[in-house]
């Protein structure tokens, strides 16, 4: 090999070890910040993340989103498909409010909400996290007993969950729900899935769909998971409404007197204007709408 030929063989030798070094700062950098806890828990700032996930799917899913048909569950015989696609719209159509209750069961608030919802004949969808639904079962039965439907909202309420393993992802969603159905009991079913602070996945989509349970956004955030006072949570419904249908309230987490105060004037001010309530779709095709902040 001549003098010239030596220096491109070492010259080339040199880009190949400056690559695979590279390569390997990526990989260990990627995998810090796959298992790194964001510390998150029990954030209510999942803002825009659910509109930012409905444009992805999963790899090699083929585009398999939910749009249409969607969802790939069921199969013959087995009942209609449910999307993976974010619900926000209602099963009543026209201007039908759909009302949800984040964090529950808790002994002490949701017999409260639930007071508020029969007197005004009102039904809801409950989203429970799973340890609760476990230490509460009696009012998981009080739930369904009034007609109300159940959602899945995880083990651990963890708000990072869109930076977590599909592994953890389906752990916290599938045992949520085993916890949810056995503590209702008499073959109740949970309906939809919503994640913590809006951190859905095309992954957790598609694990909550081939379950059974549509994917639960919402269209009007209360606050009142920060207390902001009654008269600022009724007038965020109001102000909100036309973004959509569903609205979120809280009946865990902390002290609920604004919530279970200001539900009672919200559905007030429905009656007065003459607007139903319903449920969120959970097998018709539903994409959020633009300015719909994450569930």
């Amino acid at each position: 090999m001549g003098f010239t030929a030596r220096i491109r063989s070492h010259g080339v030798r040199a880009r190949i070890a400056v690559a695979a070094s590279a390569a390997a700062v990526a990989a260990t950098v990627w995998g810090v910040v796959a298992i790194v806890d964001p510390g998150h828990h029990g954030s209510r700032d999942g803002a825009s993340r659910q509109t930012q996930d409905q444009n992805r799917t999963p790899d090699g899913e083929n585009g398999k989103n939910g749009e249409g048909e969607g969802g790939g569950n069921g199969g013959p015989g087995s009942g209609p498909l449910v999307p993976e696609t974010i619900a926000h719209s209602s099963e009543s159509g026209g201007d039908a409010v759909n009302i949800t209750i984040d964090d529950g069961p808790d002994p002490r608030w949701t017999p409260r909400i639930l007071d508020v919802l029969k007197r005004y004949d009102v039904k809801a969808t409950f989203c429970m996290v799973g340890p609760q639904a476990k230490a509460h079962p009696d009012l998981v039965k009080k739930v369904v007993q009034g007609g109300h439907r159940l959602c899945d909202h995880t083990m651990d309420h963890n708000t990072g969950m869109d930076k977590k393993p599909v592994a953890y992802q389906e752990q916290q969603i599938l045992e949520a729900k085993k916890l949810i159905e056995e503590a209702a009991g008499g073959g109740a079913k949970v309906e939809y899935y919503r994640a913590p602070g809006g951190a859905f996945t095309p992954d957790s989509r598609r694990i909550a769909a081939a379950s059974g349970m549509r994917p639960l956004g919402w269209n009007v955030d209360t606050k009142d998971f920060e207390k902001p006072g009654v008269a600022a949570i009724v007038n965020a419904v109001k102000r909100e409404i036309n973004n959509g249908p569903t609205v979120l309230f809280h009946d865990g987490g902390g002290n609920r007197t604004q919530s279970v105060e200001a539900l009672d004037q919200v559905l007030a001010w429905l009656k007065d204007q003459g607007r139903p309530t319903g449920f969120p779709v959970r097998t018709d095709a539903d994409a959020p709408s633009a300015s719909a902040p994450p569930s």
